[in-house]
């Protein structure tokens, strides 16, 4: 009877550690690591550059994916200036628009490296292939 007890009780206590082990989170990026930053296109207009015009303007509420090769780690929204944050792990990505349907413009890849503890500033550039 003492043995069956004793056995009960490993088994209550190696169940109730597995199950701590498996509710508990991963530690795969903190709100403290990633990127942020801004993306822009340009040319706004075609033709030449024209004095106190702006050549280029904050790419609004466009969906951009996060992925190492093939795989897609987040996605993300620009804002209305273009600003954006993302929470990732340490490592190197690749950054491109979700869904582009279009062959005209540039709007990556573009690669980046996040490290630990440290949200990377980044300010990227896009090329709307106006002429």
């Amino acid at each position: 009877m003492k043995n069956r007890l004793l056995l009960s009780f490993s088994l209550l206590a190696t169940l109730v550690c597995l199950a701590h082990a498996q509710m508990s989170p991963t530690p795969e990026s903190s709100s403290d690591t990633g990127i942020e930053g801004t993306i822009t296109m340009s040319p706004v207009m075609g033709g030449p550059t024209r004095q106190g015009m702006p050549d280029s303007k904050p790419l609004p509420n466009i969906a951009f994916e996060v992925k190492q090769g093939d795989r897609v780690f987040a996605t993300f929204q620009t804002d209305d200036q273009g600003h954006f944050r993302q929470a990732l792990a340490p490592g190197n990505y690749t950054v491109v628009r979700k869904d582009l349907k279009s062959t005209i413009g540039f709007y990556g890849p573009f690669e980046v490296s996040v490290s630990a503890g440290k949200m990377t500033a980044v300010e990227w550039k896009c090329d709307t292939g106006i002429r």
